[in-house]
């Protein structure tokens, strides 16, 4: 599999290296800061798949990076917002295990573009979501208490079970046949 460095590309890498720096200002309690970068992050997520359509460059290899990149970036918040949220451990591990069965599931490493569902994209979406207001409510001073954080990641647990679940028996039932 070969990725072009593209505009497209370079915009999801983008997040990679953005990630980190999120992650230590978290830590260092730097909260506008990581809302600046996190911001920087939406917007390259929102940007580079548009682009890559407009210059006619859009590829299997670019749907990976794009979605590998993501998952990254989320996991590693997730797992930071752990100390400061209290966000189960579990969700990052889960978002990283449903991104891997994803990408294996849709043979993605061999060329063929990802296949996605209701509610894979669902879920990508609102782990986005929750990061975001875990960061942005720290950011303006919005005190939400961690007992929210914490149901909010529970219920997207166990969406991200049922994708997996879902994922797996269609699988399994394409086998049978």
């Amino acid at each position: 599999m070969k990725i072009s460095f593209t505009l497209a590309n370079s915009l999801s890498l983008s997040r990679l290296i953005i990630a980190p720096v999120i992650a230590c200002n978290i830590l260092s309690d730097w909260w506008l800061t990581a809302s600046f970068f996190l911001l920087l992050a939406i917007l390259s997520d929102l940007l580079d798949g548009p682009i890559a359509r407009k210059k006619g460059q859009e590829t299997s290899s670019g749907g990976l990076l794009d979605h590998s990149c993501d998952a990254l970036l989320v996991a590693v918040l997730l797992f930071v917002l752990n100390q400061t949220h209290g966000i189960p451990v579990l969700l990052p591990l889960l978002v990283l295990g449903s991104f891997l069965q994803y990408v294996l599931d849709s043979k993605a490493l061999s060329g063929h573009n990802l296949r996605t569902s209701f509610l894979g994209r669902s879920n990508g979406i609102a782990y986005y979501v929750l990061v975001s207001i875990c960061i942005f409510s720290e950011a303006v001073g919005i005190d939400l208490p961690d007992k929210f954080f914490i149901i909010c990641a529970w219920i997207l647990i166990a969406s991200t079970l049922v994708s997996m679940s879902e994922r797996l028996w269609t699988l399994l039932s394409k086998i049978r046949i």
